[in-house]
C-alpha cells in the first residue's frame, strides 16, 4: 500500500468516527426528556459539527484520488469504541446521556491521536485539518464534561 493509500484510509477511518459520533447524538437527543432541552441543543449541533468535519475530510480524501466514505466504524477496521456509546444509551436519564456522550467524545480524540501519530506522511494542509478538528472535538468533549460534572454536583 503507498504512502496516499495509506492516508485515505487514515482520513476515512475519521469520517467513520464522525459517523458514528453523528448516529450516536442523534440517538442522545431522541433520548432526552423535555426537561433536558439544553441536552437536545448540544447534541444536534455536536452531530451537526460531525457533518462539517465528514464534509471536510471526504473533500481531502477527494484531492488525493479517493472515493467519498458514507459508512461507519461497524465496518471499518479501527476505531470502534464509539460503539460502545450505542451500548450505554440503554439508560436516557441525564447523567446516562451525558456519561455516554463523554465516552465517546473520549473515542474521538483517540481517533484523532492515532491519525496524528500515523507513520504515513502528510502534507502540512491535512495535518493542520486533522489538528483543527481534534481541537473543536475537545472542546465539545470539554463541555460535555463539565455538564456531566455539574449535573453530578446538582444531584449529590
Amino acid at each position: 500500500m503507498d504512502n496516499k493509500q495509506i492516508v485515505v484510509e487514515m482520513l476515512s477511518d475519521l469520517i467513520k468516527i464522525n459517523n458514528d459520533r453523528i448516529t450516536g447524538y442523534q440517538k442522545a437527543a431522541q433520548q432526552t426528556t423535555p426537561i433536558d432541552e439544553d441536552l437536545q441543543v448540544i447534541f444536534h449541533k455536536m452531530a451537526d459539527e460531525s457533518r462539517t468535519y465528514v464534509g471536510e475530510l471526504n473533500q481531502k480524501i477527494a484531492t488525493l484520488g479517493g472515493d467519498a466514505v458514507s459508512d461507519t466504524t461497524a465496518s471499518g477496521k479501527i476505531y470502534r469504541l464509539w460503539l460502545g456509546i450505542k451500548r450505554l444509551f440503554s439508560g436516557s436519564d441525564r447523567q446516562s446521556l451525558l456519561s455516554s456522550c463523554e465516552f465517546g467524545e473520549d473515542a474521538a480524540q483517540k481517533a484523532y491521536d492515532e491519525a496524528l501519530h500515523t507513520k504515513a506522511e502528510m502534507e502540512t494542509a491535512t495535518v493542520q485539518l486533522i489538528i483543527d478538528q481534534k481541537n473543536r472535538l475537545k472542546n465539545s468533549y470539554d463541555l460535555i464534561k463539565k455538564y456531566r460534572d455539574m449535573h453530578v454536583a446538582v444531584s449529590s
